[in-house]
């Protein structure tokens, strides 16, 4: 019931609109979370403006929608009000953080899931080739440092060459690539604690000859752990993509990313319904093993966007295992177009989150 009450509050909270703005308060990432104690519902709001009579009249419209929504009993609205930043001084920290790690990389895409298992890394994998085939510059860096899998993924065995200070990323399939599995040997544990894991991705970032790019994907770790945390806070990032299955285990989990990315600030560009359904080579028959749409509906009630839907295919896994991802294997091929449409989508949103990052400063 309190999954369903929570997605009706959303959805109120979608008809609201600050300043008469382009784009609804949770469209543009005002509403940082909401909680339910029984009927009870708290929301947080948090907006960069000066104008005190346009906050009040923003929690009273909040109030309004909140405890019309059936099932409400109460609501408790809290709006945190930041003092708006000079544009130069914004810009100049943003730049500061580049140039301290990677200082020639426009956009910082993470690529996320709630639980392991859900295929995080092949998406990320393919999402970064489809990008590259669009004709971005583009890398990718495997952030899974306790289970890196990128390497097999792009069936690279070899240990990066230094030149200089610098280790050099590998390039294949149009892509830079970089990850902590090239260092390491076949059956190595990664026993680490929070401090070792930030220090290897911050050498990941700023130790590696990333160059000149349009796009740096991140391969995160499952969870919502310390190397989420790490690199939200040490590179400015464009968005963060949540990958998912269908199943209901599987989107709890994903909600938590969801949040995780809001609370520090996070764009968050959609997500990925990862084997999505899958029809038999043989007979054509579609069955969904792990259900379907559940991703859509999970975006919809987070006020996020639904980017694509990868269906289960075996050629997905026979590619991944040989080094060749599946949009390089099968070009042609319907799940290479649904990559790619995901690709396109990733790029429209970072260019939407672009235009919309001026508008969230009122003052």
């Amino acid at each position: 019931m309190s999954s369903t009450l929570e997605s009706r509050v959303w959805d109120a909270l979608k008809t609201v609109r600050f300043q008469r703005m382009s784009r609804d308060i949770v469209a543009f990432g005002f509403v940082r979370s909401v909680e339910l104690e029984g009927s009870l519902v708290a929301v947080t709001l948090e907006i960069a403006t000066r104008k005190e009579d346009a906050v009040a009249q923003l929690k009273r419209d909040v109030e309004a929608v909140v405890v019309a929504v059936e099932g409400v009993g109460g609501v408790a609205v809290e709006v945190g009000v930041k003092a708006p930043k000079h544009p130069a001084q914004g810009a100049q920290k943003a730049v500061s953080q580049d140039r301290e790690l990677i200082p020639e990389v426009r956009h910082v895409i993470a690529v996320a899931s709630g639980k392991g298992g859900v295929g995080k890394s092949t998406v990320a994998s393919n999402l970064a080739v489809s990008l590259a085939a669009e004709g971005y510059r583009v890398g990718l860096m495997d952030a899974d440092v306790y289970g890196p899998s990128v390497p097999i993924l792009f069936g690279i065995a070899a240990r990066p060459k230094l030149q200089g200070e610098k280790a050099q990323p590998f390039q294949k399939y149009g892509v830079k690539v970089m990850s902590l599995g090239f260092l390491l040997s076949g059956d190595t544990p990664v026993i680490w604690r929070g401090p070792m894991v930030m220090k290897a991705l911050e050498q990941l970032l700023g130790d590696v000859e990333w160059g000149a790019l349009d796009y740096l994907i991140l391969d995160l770790p499952p969870g919502t752990g310390d190397a989420q945390l790490t690199l939200s806070q040490r590179v400015p990032m464009a968005g963060a993509v949540v990958v998912s299955t269908p199943q209901d285990v599987a989107l709890v989990d994903a909600r938590k990313g969801f949040h995780m990315f809001r609370k520090v600030r996070v764009p968050i560009l959609g997500i990925v319904e990862n084997m999505s359904g899958f029809v038999c080579p043989k007979c054509g028959e579609a069955t969904d093993i792990f259900k379907k749409g559940g991703a859509g509906r999970t975006a919809e009630d987070l006020g996020a966007r639904l980017l694509g839907e990868i269906p289960l295919d075996p050629s997905i896994v026979r590619g991944g295992d040989s080094g060749e991802p599946i949009v390089v294997q099968q070009p042609e091929g319907a799940v290479a177009e649904a990559f790619r449409n995901i690709a396109r989508a990733v790029v429209r949103e970072v260019d939407a989150q672009a235009q919309a990052e001026p508008q969230l400063t009122i003052s």
